[in-house]
């Protein structure tokens, strides 16, 4: 197995079991949270779990690729750790407000993560 095999693999695993805890996410914002919490926070939970799981599919799409391109998968994970995962935890403990601060530089890692996968289909040469 080579060093594109193993990445591949990884990216794999890692955009699974994303997409495996942002649906265990979603269930409880669903199912827990929405007859324990006003419904902006269950808004926001909503929120945390829908960009969580498109971006876990993200990582799915890089381990797929010819090339995998570690430094987008690297801008989806941390986008999903810092985006999704203050929200969450700006839900759960609603008093430290200042962790909303995070919430942004998880959006920038997204985007960069999109754009390191543009370059990337730009340019990987033609066979």
């Amino acid at each position: 197995m080579d060093f594109q095999d193993r990445q591949r693999d990884f990216w794999l695993r890692v955009g699974s079991f994303n997409a495996a805890s942002a649906v265990a996410l979603g269930a409880f914002g669903a199912h827990f949270l929405k007859t324990r919490y006003d419904p902006r926070s269950v808004e926001i939970w909503q929120t945390g779990t829908l960009y969580h799981f498109f971006h876990s599919l993200a990582l799915i799409i890089v381990s797929f690729m010819d090339r995998p391109n570690s430094i987008a998968g690297l801008g989806f994970l941390s986008g999903c750790l810092l985006f999704s995962g203050s929200l969450y935890f700006l839900v759960l403990f609603p008093s430290y407000r200042w962790i909303g601060r995070i919430t942004p530089i998880g959006g920038l890692m997204f985007i960069a993560g999109w754009l390191c996968l543009a370059w990337n289909g730009w340019s990987t040469k033609k066979k």
